[in-house]
Parts: C-alpha cells; structure tokens; sequence
C-alpha cells in the first residue's frame, strides 16, 4: 500500500512520535493504522516523543578513554536527579560514552543515525528511545565531543559524579606517570575554575574589544574615577581587562595546588617538563557541565505525584 503524507501526518498527531519513526511504522504494518500505532508503542517512539517536550536539564557527563591519546565526554540528560543516580541509567551514559569514543561522527544528527555498539539492529537513536520506555522520563544525548592527541596524550577527569567531564589534551614527547598526573591536576582546575581558554593567545580581539567597551562605562560611572584624565582611564581598563583574562585563561591561571599560593598554571607545567626533561604543553581542553545554560523546571513536588497518581 502507498503511504501518504496525509497518512504520516495523522499518525503522528494520533501519537507525536517522530515523522521519519512514523512513515517506518506505516511501511512495517501496511499503512493499517491501528497497528502502526501499536507498531510505536511497542518499540516506544509513541511514548518517547511525548516526553520530548519536557525538560531534561538533570543528568551526567561521562568520559570514555580508548588509549592515550583518544577520549571522548558525552552529556546524557534526564529530567530529575532521581534518575540520574538510577544504575541502569548509568550504566546506559556510560555506553554512549563507549560508542563516541568510537564513533567518526562529527555532528549530533550522525552519531544518533550510527549503529549502536550494543546491538547493531538498532541506532543509536533506537536504542536511546528505547532507554526512555525503560525509564519513564525525557532522555536526551545533548552533546558530545571526541578528542585525538596527535602528537602527545589525553587525560580525562570527572567531577561530582558526573556532574563536571573534561579532556585535557597535551602536546609531550614524554608519557610517563608524572606528566599524566599533572595533567590530571590541571584537569581538575579547568573543572573547578572553568577557564574558557587556554591561553591569551586564543582570547580574540572581538571579545577584548567588547570587554573594553563595558569596563570603559564600568569605570565612567565610578565616583572614583570622575574628572580623571583619560590616560588614566585607559589604564584601568587595561588593567582590568588584563585581570579578566587571567580568570578565564587557563595558564594565566594561579594553579589551585600552588604551594606558595602564586605559581601560575603555565609555571606549573614548566616545572613538570624540567623535572620530567620533556616539551610539555596544554593545547585543548574540552569541559562539559550536566545542564549548563538549560534551564531547569520547577516543579511542585507533590503536585507532580498526585499527575503520577491520576495516570497524567
């Protein structure tokens, strides 16, 4: 039988799975449509992407390391903390993790439409829809991001549980037990501290520029300032803004184990690579926050179990 458009558009009002899981469904029963409405519900697309609406802003980062030099972080995301510390769901993070460490792909839509390492019948896609049936809540694979050391190593640190995931490339002619450790300690600053870049040399003149720009009215509005020269203005902008770089920049960063409690980053790692006789250098970093700039539902907790109770 010929499927019509018409046709997909009706089941998928009848049930708000997706289009493409819709047309699949008509051309698997015939176009009969009870059975492709039971043909979704089955598989779980039916209930899948009726929660698709809803919030998922809780959920975990995990990181997956193929060598030393591969790794990839992945943020899977649910709609309340009470199923982001559910063992099955962890388990099931875990795996995509496995499957992007993996994977070629370099966009969101190509890893979802790649095979499923666990069962290649499905897609990734499939085997998260089914994860939904399973769990009862919103699911989401909102990002991912696969890192390969061409000339050096990576480290992987995760935070909180997997609240926080990051990668920290390095360019090193030396991999030994000390370099890797004190790769893994500039790790943990990017997840404490959240740096955006890893050095100034990355910081274009456009942000430097904008910065300016706001600290320049920052300081004209301040008292202090009144009547001062703008030579001398010019000076405390420049002075902040190279204040400003200092928090976001990585090696300009004071090292959060500095004994003397001033060692920048980048003096740390010049201190690793004398003592480890190597050329060592942070190139990337990749830094993942479960639910950063999502923003979360409030729901009423008891109002929430009396829709659960009522069947909603």
């Amino acid at each position: 039988m010929a499927i019509t458009a018409a046709m997909v558009k009706e089941l998928r009002e009848m049930t708000g799975a997706g289009m493409m899981d819709c047309k699949k469904a008509l051309n698997e029963t015939d176009g009969d449509m009870d059975a492709a409405v039971e043909y979704l519900r089955k598989n779980g697309q039916a209930k899948a992407e009726k929660k698709a609406g809803r919030i998922a802003a809780e959920g975990l980062c995990r990181v997956a390391v193929k060598d030393e030099k591969t790794a990839a972080v992945v943020e899977v995301n649910s709609e309340t903390d009470f199923v982001a510390k559910n063992e099955d769901f962890q388990a099931y993070v875990e795996a995509v993790a496995k499957q992007a460490v993996e994977s070629d792909a370099k966009d969101l839509d190509t890893f979802l439409a790649e095979k499923w390492h666990l069962d290649s019948a499905k897609t990734v896609k499939d085997a998260l829809v089914d994860k939904v049936a399973v769990i009862g809540e919103n699911l989401t694979i909102r990002r991912f991001e696969k890192v390969t050391a061409a000339d050096g190593c990576v480290v992987t640190y995760v935070h909180g549980g997997g609240r926080i995931g990051v990668i920290v490339e390095a360019a090193t002619d030396v991999v030994n037990d000390a370099v890797k450790e004190a790769l893994t300690n500039i790790a943990m600053q990017v997840a404490a501290l959240y740096p955006k870049y890893v050095s100034t040399d990355e910081v274009s003149e456009e942000y430097k520029a904008h910065e300016r720009e706001i600290l320049a009215e920052q300081i004209k509005n301040d008292p202090k300032m009144a009547g001062k020269p703008d030579k001398v203005i010019e000076g405390a902008v420049n002075g902040r803004l190279n204040k400003e770089l200092k928090e976001v920049c990585l090696l300009e960063q004071i090292y959060v184990k500095a004994e003397d409690g001033k060692q920048t980053v980048a003096k740390y790692i010049e201190q690793v690579a004398k003592e480890n006789n190597a050329k060592l250098s942070v190139k990337r970093f990749v830094r993942f926050e479960t639910g950063e700039g999502l923003e979360k539902k409030e729901e009423n907790f008891a109002e929430e179990v009396a829709k659960q109770m009522a069947g909603n």
